[in-house]
């Protein structure tokens, strides 16, 4: 009987597409994610004996580890083919450990194409012991923050709490932007624009007071009403005469290709997706061989998708639309991997059959970023004129598109202006003068875009990480959104972040922990021991740790209320849990008595006593999920679950409504600010399309 040679990746989806490639002679098997790890019962290393991890195999993973162990044993040999990044090799080690493998054969593949895998099978290598070093010091590093310091937030404030390397900072960024929108204070300022048109014709166009007296009038120099009329008066009878002109091609120049981070960016803010969604979304098209690997940082790209981007864009567009272009990524991206492309350029998202609408959307999204960045320049026609009246110049600015280059297939924003044709010291009509009020404003708060960005610019986590680390900190319920998907800190992220800047300071500083990822960079590189770099966090952490442990005091937050319990008749104060705020009775732990706290928005909704449409004597109240989230459901649940996310309309009179189709209720559907939609009323009931 010939023997086969067994393949082993990490999933199903990824093993059916890679087994049709190699045939029968091959046995492709998944290891379902990692076959070991860390317990987590206990902290499982051993700081005493040079940080030694104490790896289990996991329950839920021994069946399948034990299946891949008779078929490693029947196979002539055994290949490990999981992702090509650190935890990628990380698996395949721990896959050689797991089933005793003498000489492992591990191969990497950017793309899951026919052509990839088959020059991936002819040029095996050994495991990447840098790589898996570098996987497992960053492990052990975020258990040993993990472990040590949430017991001590358990300490000081409420039992469940954690707190995490990366995460612990990322919170921080939130809650120091939500200081400084508190400590803003806006200036008042003024603008003057001049609304002109050329004499004898009708097209107006606008103007901006720019400088007085050749001095460069700055955006707060205007600053109330008394300085603009002063101003006004003074062009009071002014003639407006055309001054310098300056006209100029301008180029606007494609994006480079996506890396993970500019894909969560744009996905967030061009398509409304959540990081994890994006690289949900982003891990079935890369299985499924559309699009190449998606945990990456690098912006090469192969010789072979330039020339496939090349072809299609001379053919279909024509060669004065072909721009060749290299990018080079910063920092320590590792060049030898690929920016995120499509796995065949030539495939266009119009001939993709067969996936889901929004997995089509983001690979739209790739494949359109891709063919834009070898694509030319759009070129615009700019027009700058200087107007002078009295001592005063004015300024407009105009420009049109002239060639749309790489505009063609990757749209973006742009605003076109024509000037109207004019000549210098020509005079012009003045249409309306006029002054405006504005006010600065302060940073806007951090979405999922913005937070990502922040974190790369700043070298905190990796690309891997960005996901996990957004959903983890809302899980937690140390942040929330707000309806435009801005996130804001809780009571509770607040208190922990304080906590933490108060007693361990560098935990949340963003120098410390860039220069942390960097070391594990190092260790990645061959330039440092892991255990090096545990150490030299290690020692003065756990010095600090044992310090702060002996003068630590339990944070009060509890409120007093007029509330009395009803099972046992004594007061009720408001505690902070980790889900928001609840009222306990005092006699605890004699009395376990807990409400939940009403807020006056859930009063609001109560008072609104609208019929449940799903059974009857319910009514629809105001609720939060566990992890904080507002919605409406019903009074009498469990007996009946029905339950919708958008607040139920009311109308003029205060009224609830009710569908005239189905006779569910009618909710408030609200849109993102970006869409520049209204509020839409529609039906709760999914399967009906009533729109008010």
């Amino acid at each position: 009987m010939t023997k086969t040679t067994l393949v082993i990746v990490e999933s199903p989806a990824k093993g059916r597409n890679i087994q049709s490639f190699l045939g029968k002679d091959y046995k492709v098997l998944a290891s379902m994610g990692h076959v070991r790890d860390l317990p987590k019962s206990e902290i499982g290393v051993d700081v005493e004996n040079n940080f030694e991890p104490k790896y289990i195999i996991p329950t839920k993973a021994k069946k399948n580890l034990t299946l891949l162990k008779k078929e490693s044993a029947k196979a002539e040999e055994t290949i490990l083919a999981t992702d090509e990044d650190r935890e990628g090799e990380a698996i395949s080690w721990h896959l050689a450990e797991a089933l005793k493998l003498k000489d492992p054969k591990r191969i990497v593949f950017h793309e899951i194409t026919e052509d990839a895998i088959a020059k991936a099978i002819l040029h095996p290598r050994k495991i990447d012991m840098d790589l898996v070093n570098s996987q497992q010091s960053r492990r052990i590093l975020d258990r040993l923050v993990g472990y040590k310091l949430s017991p001590f937030l358990w300490k000081k404030i409420s039992r469940g709490l954690s707190a995490g390397r990366v995460q612990s900072v990322a919170v921080r960024l939130i809650v120091d932007r939500e200081n400084e929108i508190k400590a803003f204070k806006p200036d008042e300022y003024w603008q003057i624009i001049a609304l002109l048109k050329k004499q004898g014709e009708a097209q107006e166009f606008q103007a901006h007071l720019v400088k007085y007296n050749e001095k460069p009038i700055e955006k707060l120099d205007v600053k109330n009403q008394e300085e603009a009329d002063k101003i006004l008066k003074d062009l009071e009878s002014a003639n407006y005469v055309v001054g310098n002109i300056e006209k100029k091609e301008t180029r606007k120049n494609p994006f480079a290709p996506f890396t993970t981070s500019t894909l969560q960016q744009t996905a967030s803010n061009k398509l409304g997706f959540s990081a994890k969604f994006t690289m949900q979304l982003a891990q079935r098209l890369y299985e499924e061989g559309h699009i190449t690997y998606h945990r990456t940082d690098s912006l090469n790209l192969s010789e072979m998708s330039l020339e496939a981007s090349k072809k299609y864009i001379t053919e279909k567009f024509g060669e004065n639309y072909y721009n060749f272009r290299k990018f080079k990524a910063k920092g320590n991206a590792q060049e030898a991997h690929e920016a995120i492309r499509p796995t065949r350029p030539s495939r266009t998202p119009e001939s993709l059959v067969g996936i889901d609408a929004k997995q089509l959307k983001l690979y739209t999204l790739i494949w359109q970023r891709f063919m834009a960045c070898q694509m030319s320049p759009a070129v615009f026609d700019s027009v700058s004129l200087d107007i002078s009246a009295n001592n005063y110049i004015f300024r407009a600015t105009g420009q049109t598109l002239k060639f749309e280059g790489f505009l063609k297939v990757y749209k973006t924003k742009f605003e076109e202006n024509e000037l109207p044709v004019l000549q210098e010291k020509e005079k012009l009509d003045l249409v309306k003068l006029e002054s405006s009020q504005h006010f600065t404003e302060p940073p806007a708060r951090y979405n999922e875009a913005s937070l990502i960005k922040a974190l790369e610019k700043f070298g905190i986590g990796r690309p891997s990480t960005y996901a996990p680390t957004l959903t983890t900190i809302q899980t937690r319920n140390y942040i929330n959104k707000n309806d435009q998907k801005r996130f804001f800190p809780t009571e509770m992220g607040l208190l922990v972040n304080n906590v933490l800047m108060e007693n361990f300071p560098e935990i949340v500083d963003v120098d410390f922990t860039a220069k942390m990822e960097k070391e594990l960079d190092e260790v990645a590189e061959g330039k440092d021991t892991w255990q090096k770099t545990l150490k030299d966090f290690y020692v003065p952490f756990a010095k600090k740790l044992e310090e702060k442990y002996k003068e630590v005091k339990k944070e009060n937050t509890d409120v007093v209320t007029d509330k009395i319990c009803p099972e046992c008749a004594k007061p009720m104060v408001e505690k902070l849990g980790r889900f928001g705020r609840f009222y306990a009775c005092t006699g605890f732990p004699e009395c376990k008595h807990t409400e939940s706290l009403e807020t006056k928005e859930s009063k609001e909704v109560k008072s609104l006593n609208i019929d449940c449409p799903k059974c009857e004597g319910g009514q629809i109240i105001f609720k939060k999920s566990k992890r904080g989230k507002i919605f409406y459901g019903c009074s009498i649940y469990p007996k009946c679950d029905f339950a919708v996310w958008d607040k139920p309309f009311t109308n003029a009179e205060g009224k609830s409504e009710f569908c005239p189709k189905c006779k569910s209720i009618l909710v408030e559907k609200i849109p993102s600010k970006r869409s520049g939609q209204e509020v839409t009323i529609k039906c709760s009931n999914k399967e009906c399309d009533f729109k008010k």
